[in-house]
């Protein structure tokens, strides 16, 4: 099967590898696929390259009848995700086939890595922005708020892009060149260096440079 563009895993969670020279280096273990063919779209039929991959298997019983009509025809049970890789050229794929680790990397291998940071709700521009914030002496009253955010008499307004409170994380975010350290296929899992965005069993999208 031809390489593909990426695959999609699950934020295991963090570790720690060391070196014959007793060095450590924070790792992020990712269990990765594998993932099965769901949909071959094409530039004449869709307007676009790109293959419909599903991963992390479903209980049939969970499943609607759309997406229930949309698993048989490839005869794929079912899955929770379900994420689109743009590829080249649409032709050499087919539906029904897996997408697998040991067939895209190899360690040493260079990634990049797409996810949703975690949320931290409503925040003030301290937490949010990193503010210093007021004085804590001499009962100045102000201490964690963002101050003035007018501009005078021009433009006489807040300028688009102010940094202010509000919805903290909950964005997607790319880690980019992060570095293949073990590959472990018998049990689809990828050990990269360093963090990765994102909580938790967390849903990333992994793509091959």
């Amino acid at each position: 099967m031809p390489k593909t563009i990426g695959i999609l895993g699950k934020k295991v969670g963090m570790s720690r590898m060391y070196s014959e020279m007793g060095e450590s280096t924070p790792v992020t273990v990712i269990e990765a696929g594998p993932c099965r063919i769901l949909q071959v779209k094409s530039d004449s039929k869709d307007g676009y390259n790109a293959i419909q991959v599903g991963f992390g298997v479903k209980k049939a019983s969970r499943i609607n009848k759309p997406l229930s009509g949309h698993f048989k025809k490839v005869d794929a049970g079912g899955f929770y995700h379900i994420r689109e890789f743009r590829v080249e050229n649409a032709d050499v794929y087919q539906a029904g086939q897996d997408v697998t680790l040991d067939a895209l990397f190899k360690i040493g291998d260079i990634v990049d890595v797409q996810g949703s940071s975690k949320g931290r709700g409503f925040q003030g521009v301290v937490k949010r922005h990193g503010f210093k914030g007021g004085r804590d002496t001499h009962g100045s009253n102000f201490h964690r708020a963002p101050g003035s955010i007018g501009c005078s008499a021009w433009p006489s307004r807040v300028v688009k892009g102010k940094k202010m409170p509000g919805r903290m994380g909950n964005a997607t975010v790319v880690k980019k060149s992060a570095k293949v350290i073990d590959i472990r296929a018998e049990e689809n899992i990828i050990i990269l260096k360093g963090p990765v965005p994102g909580a938790k069993n967390g849903l990333l999208k992994i793509y091959s440079r």
